[in-house]
């Protein structure tokens, strides 16, 4: 019962990681980008946070997702850090699902 606990909290937690980071890349990707509604809105969603405690992470794309999240909030860093860093945490998610069953090591017996 407490395993079932402590996956729907994780679950949880990485989903509202995902908003989080979604909201702040449509935001750095607009056109007329500005720091001050930028700063605004993501100290409006990380409210998310607040309702949910944090937990521990295993994958490296979810401690890469929380460490952008974290980065996001902490205002210090440039609209072209934030998007670099967000490319970067999206090219890991796709590279992500690939399975070692779907390559073609077997290929060559």
């Amino acid at each position: 019962m407490a395993f079932d606990k402590e996956k729907s909290l994780r679950v949880k937690y990485l989903r509202n990681l995902e908003k989080f980071a979604n909201a702040a890349i449509n935001s750095l990707k607009k056109e007329n980008f500005d720091t001050q509604k930028f700063q605004e809105r993501m100290l409006k969603n990380s409210k998310f946070f607040k309702e949910n405690e944090a937990v521990f992470l295993n994958s490296s794309y979810a401690k890469n997702l929380e460490s952008f999240v974290n980065t996001c909030l902490d205002f210090s860093r440039s609209k072209e850090d934030l998007l670099s860093l967000a490319n970067a945490l999206d090219k890991q998610k796709k590279q992500g699902g690939k399975k070692e069953k779907h390559k073609n090591y077997l290929k060559d017996f």
